[in-house]
């Protein structure tokens, strides 16, 4: 399933896929799998996402039963 509140967050703060991908430490790519839902991070790189974009878990994660499948 596609991360379209990760995306949504990073374009609010202007960032690009390169610019978050530079500053957690991981590839453009990485970012973009992560968005397109083919690529499920680890715990640990979710956080380094969610402070980066200055977000938590819940609100970039979380899905609701009634959230796109």
């Amino acid at each position: 399933m596609k991360n379209l509140k990760m995306k949504a967050a990073r374009v609010a703060k202007d960032m690009s896929q390169e610019k978050l991908a530079s500053r957690i430490g991981v590839t453009r790519q990485t970012i973009l799998m992560i968005e397109a839902g083919k690529y499920n991070p680890s715990l640990a790189l979710c956080i380094e996402i969610c402070k980066a974009l200055d977000t938590t878990l819940n609100d970039l994660f979380w899905q609701e039963e009634n959230d796109e499948k």
